[in-house]
């Protein structure tokens, strides 16, 4: 396939906030989705009520673009009793899809709103070319594919089915129960991951320790071999029991996917859109992660190599460690760096907000410390500018040797305008 007669696969970046679907589209993304929290796996961390789902969706169409509406939950019978009331005021606003699991939900939504894109959310668990099939016999435009599938089995899927849109993940959290069909935060904290309130129990500190009088009096699953028992950093003395057997134990912390090396294979195969995770992420993660991958993507469609430094501008992030996920059974030696399993606190910190001030300087809204002599990088969706920092002032003009963090405001001087999306880093010493 050459260059030029590539699929254009869409970008998809993530909107909890109006504040991140605001720097995920100044960044380059094609579509943001959003959900509100009664019926999407979001219920923390989400300000999308309706009228900021109005004033998002107006933004994102002015642009050009594209919003889509998670309602992916498991619903139990009282919600399914309010969706269809809950969401037509929602629907009115004109969503460019919802993004469901529920085949019930899915039925419901189809016979009222026939007309209305769904697109199969990775909470179904799709993981061939039949349950594809299936779906779009149903009538769905979109199916966003399971994260357990390789490329090789991705590639099978878009061949046996080339008149479905497909959706993959390319970075973000994963999960570690079955893309996404958790049951640790309701067995730890009563709150259902399936019903949108996850605790993130996977990621919480713990220890293994008990007395072996408290291991003996644990409850035992028939089929272990072994107990242990977990206590958590901020629940000293409760003991919650875990089971392992002759296979291992499967629960606890996962490392982040991240698959921009793959973007290229993915752009080759005709997939439709790569998506980011990160809803409940900073206006700093949506910005970086699509900045990124989008470039990822302009390469990828105009025939160049992939560029390593795109892997080492996304440590930049908050992150657990990096892995590709199911998407290559093994890691190659080049990248072992990445497959660490706690992060090394990244190259770069995101330092502040930046906003124009008068010719000549930028007002800093601090978010970390920073100092002379600093080496930062000004991020804006124009590109990024790395320099050394030689003058920093305060607001009304006194200089400062230091940015404290958070709380302070202050001027330092840039060579041009940057607009109302600019973003500043600092790099960090090698460890």
């Amino acid at each position: 396939m050459t260059p030029t007669s590539r699929k254009t696969p869409e970008l998809l970046a993530p909107a909890g906030t109006l504040r991140n679907l605001r720097y995920a589209l100044a960044y380059g993304a094609d579509a943001v989705y959003a959900g509100l929290p009664r019926y999407s796996l979001r219920v923390r961390n989400n300000d999308f009520d309706l009228a900021n789902l109005a004033d998002g969706l107006a933004e994102t169409h002015r642009q050009g673009k594209r919003l889509y509406l998670a309602a992916n939950l498991m619903p139990h019978g009282a919600k399914l009793k309010t969706f269809i009331d809950d969401m037509q005021p929602i629907v009115e606003l004109g969503p460019d899809g919802l993004i469901m699991a529920d085949p019930g939900l899915i039925l419901l939504a189809r016979e009222q709103w026939p007309e209305l894109p769904i697109h199969l959310s990775v909470q179904a668990n799709t993981v061939n070319a039949a349950a594809v099939r299936f779906w779009q016999q149903q009538g769905l435009k979109r199916v966003i594919l399971s994260r357990e599938l390789s490329l090789a089995a991705i590639a099978e899927i878009r061949d046996a089915c080339p008149d479905m849109e497909l959706e993959v993940f390319v970075h973000g959290a994963l999960c570690i129960a079955y893309s996404g069909r958790c049951l640790l935060s309701g067995y730890f904290n009563h709150r259902d991951a399936n019903q949108g309130a996850c605790t993130n129990a996977c990621r919480w500190e713990y220890r293994l320790g008990a007395t072996d009088d408290e291991a003996a009096s644990a409850p035992r699953h028939p089929a272990a071999e072994s107990v242990y028992l977990l206590e958590e950093a901020q629940r000293p003395g409760d003991y919650m029991p875990i089971f392992e057997d002759e296979h291992g134990t499967y629960i606890l912390n996962s490392r982040d996917l991240c698959a921009i090396e793959h973007v290229a294979r993915l752009v080759d195969m005709g997939i439709d859109c790569l998506k980011i995770e990160g809803r409940t992420k900073s206006h700093y993660y949506a910005a970086r992660a699509t900045q990124a991958y989008r470039a990822a993507i302009d390469d990828a469609l105009a025939g160049r190599a992939f560029r390593p430094e795109l892997k080492r501008d996304l440590e930049g992030l908050a992150n657990r460690g990096y892995t590709e996920g199911f998407y290559r059974r093994h890691a190659p030696a080049e990248t072992q760096n990445y497959a660490d399993g706690v992060s090394r606190n990244q190259r770069q910190i995101f330092v502040g907000d930046v906003r124009d001030a008068e010719p000549g300087w930028v007002e800093v809204e601090v978010k970390n410390r920073f100092e002379l002599g600093d080496r930062l990088e000004l991020m804006t969706p124009s590109g990024n500018h790395s320099f050394q920092l030689a003058c920093l002032e305060s607001l009304t003009g006194e200089p400062l040797e230091v940015a404290p963090g958070s709380g302070w405001r202050v001027r330092i001087p840039v060579s041009e305008p940057v607009g109302d999306s600019a973003l500043l880093t600092r790099a960090l010493e090698p460890t």
